[in-house]
């Protein structure tokens, strides 16, 4: 029955590909007194966002945060301003996760004055805004910015007046409009940055959470990435551009705030139910049909509507009132359907009953332009009804034209052209050659096409001066209804902010619900205990390329040690393991289900990994260096409540020096205690347990990959287990990699000799003792050797005695 309620009801429309432009941010910050104030403008919504005055110490962690998020184009300040914001914006970066680096906004320094209070309130409130209705008186309108913009916040206050300013000199996206045109504002919004997992560049690329690839196609090489295989990339299942833009957001902004994450669990919950199969359905197929409203209000406020931009509206306000009335039949226990049911006011039928009564779809996509139906304009229906009654009015007028006309002349025709009016048509004849023939008394020539001489006539005459130039004329009259529609639909424009916002926040859950049924999800639950539980816990990438995939379970706490130390050989599944436990973290903290039997996951507030990845090895930094930044990060930020994941710590230097740091680390974090983070480390430093350099502690748990040797062949199980690996299987490693049976062999001998303190010997002493011989013959050769004997040829000695006896040496 819901499929069949959002059938639309409309005329045909043509399906029109949306418009792809690349957005860019430009933003004002302003840090004063150890507070924070920024306001940045997308051109993406045509929006300001704004973010109340918060704490920032003199680290400007904050301020970091907010650039890796937004990912300014230009940064705007102020050029009176504190040493540490100063050095700030000369070492800023950004980081993009996983899209094309954008490079380093550019830094706009401006007069402290242009930042003053009075100043800043008087530029906003003399603004003309289009979603505030014309008629408004002054208060009224003060009233009602006051609502939206945080005038008790002084310096975002400030930092919005500044960027006001800098957007009037910018004119970002209106540079070839009259200079009266002002930048479109469509609205105001909060941004918000609170409870976010700290994560860094390094976290989301080795964990696979985003992963850009060049776009396959020839035509979009030059500027076009895809998303490759990925988290984001299996997930992301979005009907409408909005939702993957929001999913990527939420990727992003990873979240500890429980309310927020239950929230959305329960709308997958809910989707997830098999009676509810066919809501999710009809919800899809609305989506679907969203286009890209931000954009199409900015043409409105520049007036420069396209034909298809009034068909994507229609469409798009005719579908978010379907998606209106059927979460208006889901229960009102889910926050979001209530939302939805409320926000989505009656203003989007106001809108779509006016498009719909106005605009005729046919004939503007026939006459490609804005085009009126009939009946809401007399003065247009009355032109339009001239216009179409011309042909037979035409045909009489010629037929009297005709009668006056030579009778060498056998037809003639009336015709119109816009923008030159009625003009008399007959047929070149034979002996009109040049110009001069084309003169005929009582005619004005105009010109020559097609074979055709073109006049005017007094009768002509007085059609143009009777019905004047009705095509200009009703297109006039239809670009001032156009202009009113406009006006009327920028007014109601919240609601349509409304609707992008909350349908983002549908087509993503929507997409994680999808997704979770496909591959057999399960719904974490969150404990305000330092905890991470994970039953029968799968890698969701690996899962997917494996023939079978071995579930593991994870249990860190009090109870069972917030220090995991895993051995086992190489490519028993360590890593994997790793990743897994951060993905499944991951994955929680954005609100969605997990590959797991069941999870249980306390407050994390960060996630720290310290494996590598090809991209961070070719920058020319050693592989130890890159070890000791992250671990780094790792020991200076890490909480109570921070996941720690450490693969192969120290590989890049000496191992007593790698190991050493290894042990130094894990003993800091053990003294912690209760404040200690939930660790994981995988390692082949069997001497971490072998040598005793961690002390016997409930906080340490020792694990490894589960392996059974069988004769030469070693059977990995990928399965974890209690214990330390005290074999590291190189040889049976080396023979899985390729390696030739008697480089393995030797290996294995010079390994038993150190291992029991012998001395290495050459494989083979009499043919070591036949090398060292030929060897000194050489020598005595070159010794013998006079250089002053006229008759001596050093090419033959080279030929004859150097290289036969240099060969059999080596």
């Amino acid at each position: 029955m819901l499929a069949t309620h959002c059938q639309p009801q409309s005329p045909p429309i043509i399906e029109q590909e949306d418009e792809q432009e690349q957005s860019e941010v430009y933003m004002c910050v302003l840090w004063y007194g150890g507070k924070l104030g920024v306001a940045y403008y997308d051109t993406a919504d045509c929006s300001i966002y704004l973010m109340s005055d918060l704490p920032d110490n003199e680290d400007l962690k904050l301020l970091q945060k907010v650039v890796n998020e937004v990912l300014p184009k230009y940064i705007l300040s102020s050029a009176k301003q504190d040493y540490n914001i100063a050095k700030f914006l000369t070492n800023i970066s950004t980081f993009t996760g996983n899209e094309q680096c954008r490079g380093k906004p550019e830094v706009v320094l401006y007069p402290n004055m242009d930042f003053g209070l009075e100043v800043s309130k008087q530029r906003i409130l003399s603004r003309q805004f289009p979603f505030i209705p014309s008629h408004v008186t002054a208060t009224e309108k003060i009233l009602y910015l006051s609502s939206i913009i945080p005038f008790e916040s002084s310096l975002v206050v400030r930092a919005l007046g500044g960027l006001l300013k800098f957007l009037d000199r910018k004119r970002p996206g209106v540079e070839l409009e009259d200079r009266h045109t002002a930048v479109p504002i469509l609205a105001f919004k909060k941004f918000v940055l609170t409870d976010i997992v700290n994560m860094d560049q390094d976290t989301y690329y080795v964990l696979q959470i985003f992963k850009s690839e060049v776009h396959p196609s020839v035509y979009k090489q030059a500027s076009g990435k895809k998303e490759g295989f990925s988290l984001y990339g299996i997930l992301n299942h979005c009907r409408c551009n909005w939702g993957e833009k929001l999913m990527r957001l939420w990727f992003m902004r990873p979240t500890r705030d429980l309310q927020v994450l239950n929230k959305r669990l329960d709308v997958i919950q809910f989707f997830l139910l098999a009676q509810n199969h066919e809501t999710v359905l009809t919800l899809q197929d609305c989506l679907k049909n969203i286009k890209n409203v931000p954009l199409i209000l900015r043409r409105m406020a520049l007036s420069n509507t396209k034909v298809s931009d009034w068909q994507a509206l229609y469409k798009t306000v005719y579908n978010a009132v379907c998606l209106r009335d059927t979460c208006r039949s889901l229960p009102n226990s889910i926050e979001l359907f209530q939302t939805i049911s409320q926000v989505f006011t009656d203003d989007l039928h106001y809108i779509a009953s006016l498009i719909s009564k106005v605009v005729d779809f046919e004939g503007s996509i026939s006459e490609n332009h804005f085009t009126v139906k009939p009946n809401v304009d007399p003065t247009i229906d009355e032109k339009k009804r001239k216009l179409m009654g011309l042909s037979d009015f035409l045909t009489e007028v010629a037929r009297k034209e005709l009668e006056d006309l030579d009778n060498r002349i056998p037809s003639c025709s009336v015709i119109y052209i816009p923008l030159i009016g009625f003009l008399l048509s007959i047929p070149r004849l034979p002996t009109m050659v040049d110009k001069n023939d084309f003169e005929i008394e009582g005619l004005d020539f105009m010109f020559l096409s097609e074979e055709k001489l073109h006049y005017r006539s007094n009768r002509t005459k007085e059609l143009d001066s009777l019905l004047g130039d009705l095509h200009c004329e009703i297109r006039d009259q239809e670009t001032l209804i156009m202009y009113q529609l406009q006006t009327k639909i920028l007014e109601k424009s919240t609601v349509l902010s409304d609707v992008i916002e909350y349908i983002a926040q549908l087509d993503v859950l929507l997409s994680l619900a999808v997704i979770a049924r496909e591959n057999g999800y399960t719904r974490p639950h969150f404990s305000h205990s330092h905890m991470i539980h994970i039953k029968d816990g799968r890698h969701p990438l690996m899962e997917l390329c494996a023939k079978t995939f071995v579930p593991n379970s994870v249990d860190s706490s009090e109870a069972y040690g917030r220090i995991k130390i895993l051995t086992g050989p190489n490519s028993s599944g360590k890593s994997v393991y790793l990743k897994q436990v951060g993905l499944i973290t991951f994955m929680a903290l954005i609100g969605s289900y997990v590959p797991a039997t069941e999870a249980e996951i306390g407050a994390v507030d960060g996630i720290y990994t310290r494996i590598h990845s090809r991209e961070s090895v070719s920058l020319g930094l050693s592989t130890f260096m890159i070890d000791l930044n992250q671990i780094a990060k790792a020991v200076n930020n890490a909480t109570e409540m921070s996941l720690v994941l450490i693969d192969e710590f120290g590989k890049g230097t000496n191992t007593v020096d790698g190991l050493s740091l290894l042990a130094a680390v894990l003993r800091h974090w053990i003294k912690q205690t209760t404040q200690c983070p939930h660790i994981f480390v995988a390692t082949n430093f069997h001497s971490l347990v072998q040598l005793k350099l961690l002390p016997d502690t409930p906080l340490v748990q020792y694990l490894n990959m589960d392996t059974h040797q069988d004769g030469d062949e070693l059977v990995f199980f990928y399965q974890l287990k209690e214990g330390v690996s005290t074999v590291s299987h190189a040889a049976n490693i080396a023979a899985l990699a390729g390696m030739p049976p008697k480089v393995i062999e030797r290996g294995v001998e010079v390994s038993e000799l150190l291992r029991n303190g012998k001395s290495i010997q050459p494989p083979d002493h009499s043919l070591r003792e036949k090398q060292l011989q030929n060897c000194k013959s050489l020598v005595d050769k070159f010794l013998s050797l006079d250089l002053d004997k006229p008759q001596l040829d050093l090419r033959e000695f080279m030929n004859q005695e150097v290289l036969p006896s240099s060969a059999s040496s080596l």
